[in-house]
């Protein structure tokens, strides 16, 4: 019997386990200005019991095994999602679960696991990775004699996953083309075999993030391959290898595969936010991502047509937004960083803002004196696509040097060079401003010729009021005396850096 004709059977008898451990979840319409006149519906995975899909193939696999082989323990190997769905499963049966966890797996997701497992769960922190987690697991499940739950490649795992296929069709709604995440390629290939059986014309397109692409790679080879390495930004989905079995199955029922970037993905956070008030985990909105990106390269193939993708799950690290809202910007490309080479004098940088920026908006700028004649500002600009590329050829007519760095290494960890030892007399300052377009040009505008700018660190951060931390430096302590008394008279608000921290920021001063 062929692979998708021996899931699908397993499919069928899922339907029956599955929801004695979760309720179906909703489909979901969703507004996307990028998709035009189509549909776009969003398969809520979010709103399950673990807040995420695994809770389906966890439980379908546990429960299989447990009833043919009564098994009283089983084991498993996450960082996250797949451990909170053994764990709920194992606890709803009433047998015991071993999850073998990353040592660096993050506290909130060691509680989420035995939460949902209680006293019938002990978690084993092992390796630094996944996949020294999972040979532990592994192999102390072999050691034992116990059951190892996989997390993608297993059929029931994948059987308990299309359930979710299952529930898009009795939505009533009818896609056209369907956008899915692939890390292991459970999910995908058991949600495709599913909604190709019954919809044979439906088109599927698998997506990956960039940099974890181990199904695509493996497609292309003929094979299963074994990337050396993996991205983690989009954690869920970083696996380095697909599973034999998924491989199987994904290469018969997934259409085409492509990939998105993290700038992309974040930018897909944003629209999901935007119009449904949703935070998804990074690998819960690749999908979403692919279909953006899908809508921009295929305007005439999908115009009109009924577009679907799946909230995947939303356990997401709350320090992990910061990453994202800075980079989903630069993923709806409507973010660029700019590095501009500019005298060193009073007034340059000030000059440059008045005749270029009268009408584009600033959501960072980064610069500190490095140089006595040259000065190397970051601003970056922020607007559409059409506008940033006239940005651009205005600064090149005229005659500004300049190169975009929005990817380089130093922009992305928001470095600022700067030598003290340069600055004359220095003032360190934390200024607050209307965030309105203008407010703080007028305040350098006033300043100009009482100071010249050693420092800047600026960011939008959504609020009424900006904020931003500048150092100024002075011929002499006169003329920083007159800059107070300049600054007094403007509609912002200063506050000088305490003694300490000023101390060591310029503590190279000669």
């Amino acid at each position: 019997m062929k692979t998708v004709d021996q899931l699908f059977e397993e499919i069928l008898r899922a339907r029956t386990r599955v929801y004695r451990a979760g309720a179906p979840t909703p489909l979901q319409p969703m507004r996307l200005p990028e998709a035009g006149a189509c549909e776009v519906f969003i398969k809520r995975e979010d709103l399950g019991p673990i807040n995420a899909y695994k809770w389906r193939g966890a439980y379908n696999a546990v429960a299989a095994y447990h009833q043919q082989t009564g098994c009283e323990t089983v084991v498993a190997a996450s960082a996250g999602n797949h451990a909170q769905g053994v764990a709920r499963a194992a606890r709803l049966l009433g047998i015991q679960a071993k999850i073998f966890m990353p040592l660096a797996a993050p506290l909130l997701k060691q509680e989420a696991v035995r939460q949902h497992g209680g006293d019938h769960v002990e978690i084993i922190l092992t390796g630094d990775t996944y996949n020294e987690a999972d040979q532990a697991a592994r192999s102390f499940a072999e050691e034992h004699d116990l059951t190892y739950i996989h997390p993608f490649d297993d059929l029931y795992t994948m059987a308990g996953q299309a359930t979710i296929a299952d529930e898009i069709m009795l939505s009533g709604t009818v896609p056209d083309v369907v956008f899915l995440q692939i890390g292991g390629g459970g999910m995908a290939g058991a949600v495709s075999c599913w909604l190709k059986k019954h919809w044979p014309d439906i088109r599927i397109i698998g997506v990956e993030a960039a940099e974890q692409a181990s199904m695509k790679a493996s497609i292309e080879a003929g094979y299963p391959v074994t990337l050396d390495s993996v991205d983690t930004f989009c954690d869920g989905t970083a696996v380095t290898r697909p599973g034999d079995l998924t491989y199987s199955v994904c290469r018969e029922t997934i259409d085409e595969f492509i990939t998105v970037t993290n700038d992309e993905v974040s930018a897909a956070i944003q629209r999901m936010w935007e119009s449904l008030r949703v935070i998804p985990e990074t690998s819960g909105a690749i999908g979403l991502a692919g279909l953006i990106q899908y809508t921009a390269d295929h305007r005439a193939d999908i115009k009109d047509k009924k577009l679907l993708c799946i909230c995947s799950g939303a356990n997401m690290d709350f320090s992990k937004l910061a990453q994202i809202s800075r980079a989903a910007a630069i993923g709806t490309h409507h973010r660029r960083y700019i590095r501009f080479h500019l005298n060193e004098e009073s007034g340059s940088m000030l000059s440059l803002l008045d005749r270029y920026f009268i009408d584009i908006a600033v959501g960072e700028f980064l610069y500190g004196k490095v140089d006595k004649t040259n000065a190397w500002p970051i601003i970056a600009v922020e607007g559409e696509t059409e506008r940033l590329n006239r940005f651009e050829q205005e600064l090149s007519d005229g005659g500004i040097q300049f190169e975009n760095v929005t990817h380089a290494a130093d922009v992305r960890y928001r470095i600022i060079n700067y030598n003290p030892a340069l600055f004359k007399n220095p003032l360190l300052l934390h200024i607050e401003f209307p965030e309105r377009k203008g407010a703080l040009r007028d305040f350098m505008r006033r300043v100009s010729g009482l100071a010249n700018v050693c420092y800047f660190n600026y960011a939008y951060s959504g609020e009424a009021i900006g904020h931003t931390l500048m150092g100024f430096e002075f011929e002499t302590p006169a003329a920083r005396d007159n800059f107070l008394t300049a600054v007094g008279e403007t509609r912002v608000s200063i506050r000088p850096v305490d003694q300490t921290t000023a101390e060591r920021i310029l503590q190279h001063t000669s």
